[in-house]
């Protein structure tokens, strides 16, 4: 006879929410603390165009999680790899808010992530991804949309 093991819970979203759990009670959090600190404050999903070195254009999906913005703006940077999803970008950014705030730093925490193996793209299809995910995630996109990235900077 075979036995069934249950299956570890390896959501790295949910292992940060257990372990948030864990801080809040013993800090003795009251609920209305804990329902704010237990989400995320902003959740982005956006597809980011590249034109590839070869002249074709690929879509990648890309992530932004603002976790927490209450002690200043969020702090993180942009995790490349070829599973990264959703929930990890959480976790990541919630991480971030609470190492932030242990050591007193004026930052929140934020993390971004992009769905690709960055060791497959050139040094300049990787520039071309991260300026147009910087563009995509950003809350003032500008008002043409044929309007190129060297404008954008001018």
């Amino acid at each position: 006879m075979t036995s069934v093991r249950p299956q570890e819970n390896l959501n790295p979203s949910d292992i940060a929410r257990e372990q948030f759990n864990i801080a809040a009670d013993l800090l003795k959090l009251d609920e209305g603390m804990r329902a704010v600190l237990s989400v995320p404050k902003r959740q982005l999903l956006v597809s980011i165009p590249v034109k590839m070195d070869n002249g074709t254009t690929k879509v990648f999906e890309g992530f932004r999680v603002q976790y927490n913005v209450a002690r200043g703006p969020a702090k993180g940077g942009i995790r490349y790899h070829p599973d990264v999803n959703l929930d990890e970008v959480k976790a990541l950014a919630a991480w971030m808010t609470w190492k932030c705030a242990t050591v007193g730093i004026p930052y929140g925490g934020g993390k971004g992530g992009v769905r690709v193996d960055p060791h497959l793209l050139s040094q300049g299809e990787l520039e071309r991804l991260t300026r147009r995910y910087a563009v995509e995630i950003s809350p003032h996109r500008p008002a043409h949309r044929h309007t190129s990235p060297r404008r954008l900077h001018q």
